[in-house]
């Protein structure tokens, strides 16, 4: 890697260093300096801005938003608290298991978008640490695709493994079975990290703040008999229709209307059908419930997800234009460590991942080359899910998404960029999951 590679990397960190120390919007406005800084100080040609993922958190949010005003949120927060007064440390594994889910039928980890302002709501009401679930939901949603039949970067590795007689079930075999026993495994261990809220002196500090309290603690969580209208019912099932309809419409591509690119007919994707199923659900929201229109933009749901979308826009844009401009650089270093020590290749796998955000391009990059070596197979297969290393620097979409959408303050990033909330949770689900699919490997083959 090159000289320049690194200063404009740290170009990068230092930008999200003091942009999470800034808060609010200043982690998104903070990578616009960045970008000032690479394309007219450095020159590198700026990628375009990651529109997709920033309208898929919009529409997502919009829906959620129109969710809460209706009553909705508080609706299934009273469920959930009945559910979590009997068994308050579950929403740490019920919250990753269903982003998994989520993941494996659509083939994308954008769809934990849907319920991430649930899982902090929920969390902050009962007095659990958000951090834990919100970072194993994320976390999950991520390791999930190399167990998604439909994922690219699945489909991907069957087509490159063919050859050596693999078959998808070969893969999913072990895939499913490692990633849910890791990451299950290491929702034992964050559970227990960090202090309750009652315990912690950073959101007590908050809950004297009364701007805090004006914005984020409504007079309804703290009646013990809050009535829940009609409306508000029917708010939650056009909410949670939606995202179901994602997921299918993810699992079933032949559900999505189909047009011409690139010279073949493909189903319309995924990005597309999460914003216009959302964008439907939260006009659906808006007029069968009709909530008043000023609630939507002033609850705490739109809040944090509009800061989200700032975030992304500069942060993930920052990220990317970076890598773009040393694309070439980074597959060449990653390729010849692959090369020289072939024994490396989780590693490897790991790397290109963190550094191309992508683990479709992680497959295409290193997968050639593992079989050019003479790599097993079962190898192959058994460190497929070292390329999620998407938690490692946090300018992935959800892992934004997920700092803002905890008003606690429990997720976060740290002073020094990689001590941050995923770091821990995101190692202990990858050391778990490679040894789990080491160990099928061995057992299956």
């Amino acid at each position: 890697m090159s000289t320049m590679f690194f200063i404009q990397f740290a170009v990068v960190l230092l930008c999200i260093l003091i942009g999470a120390q800034v808060g609010g919007i200043g982690l998104g406005v903070l990578g616009g300096i960045g970008l000032a800084v690479l394309s007219f100080g450095f020159h590198l040609q700026p990628t375009s801005p990651p529109i997709d993922v920033m309208l898929m958190i919009m529409a997502v949010v919009s829906a959620a938003a129109a969710m809460q005003a209706s009553g909705g949120l508080d609706y299934m927060i009273k469920i959930a608290t009945r559910v979590l007064h009997r068994n308050p440390k579950y929403i740490t594994f019920i919250a990753p298991a269903v982003t998994y889910t989520f993941t494996v039928l659509a083939g994308t980890g954008h769809v934990a978008y849907s319920v991430l302002p649930v899982i902090a709501e929920v969390s902050r009401r009962n007095g659990i640490r958000p951090f834990r679930p919100l970072t194993m939901a994320v976390i999950a949603s991520q390791f999930a695709i190399v167990a998604s039949p439909i994922a690219a970067a699945v489909v991907a590795c069957v087509t490159m493994l063919e050859p050596q007689h693999i078959t998808m079930a070969d893969v999913l075999k072990v895939t499913v079975p490692s990633t849910i026993l890791g990451i299950g495994l290491a929702c034992v261990f964050v559970n227990k990290l960090g202090k309750e809220l009652k315990d912690d002196p950073h959101y007590q500090a908050l809950l004297q703040d009364p701007n805090y309290v004006k914005e984020y603690i409504d007079v309804e969580e703290q009646k013990n008999d809050v009535t829940i209208s009609p409306k508000a019912k029917l708010s939650v099932g056009i909410f949670l229709t939606a995202a179901l309809l994602v997921v299918v419409m993810g699992a079933l591509p032949e559900l999505r209307p189909a047009f011409e690119h690139d010279g073949a007919i493909k189903p319309m994707g995924m990005a597309h059908t999460i914003e216009i199923v959302m964008l439907s659900a939260s006009a659906l929201i808006i007029l069968a419930c009709k909530p008043n229109g000023d609630a939507i933009t002033r609850g705490s749901v739109f809040h944090a997800g509009m800061r989200a979308v700032i975030a992304v826009f500069g942060v993930a844009w920052l990220g990317d234009t970076l890598m773009n401009g040393h694309l070439a650089e980074v597959e060449s270093t990653v390729s010849h460590l692959v090369e020289s020590a072939p024994w490396t290749f989780a590693f490897a796998l790991f790397v290109l991942s963190v550094l191309v955000n992508s683990q479709g391009a992680t497959v295409a990059t290193l997968f050639p080359i593992a079989i050019k070596l003479g790599i097993p197979a079962p190898i192959i297969i058994g460190t497929f899910v070292a390329v999620n290393g998407y938690f490692f620097i946090p300018n992935y979409g959800p892992i934004i998404a997920a700092i803002d959408f905890d008003t606690t303050g429990s997720t976060k990033i740290g002073k020094f960029i990689f001590n941050h909330s995923f770091m821990i949770p995101g190692l202990l689900s990858m050391a778990f999951s490679l040894a789990f699919g080491l160990l099928l490997v061995q057992l299956y083959y």
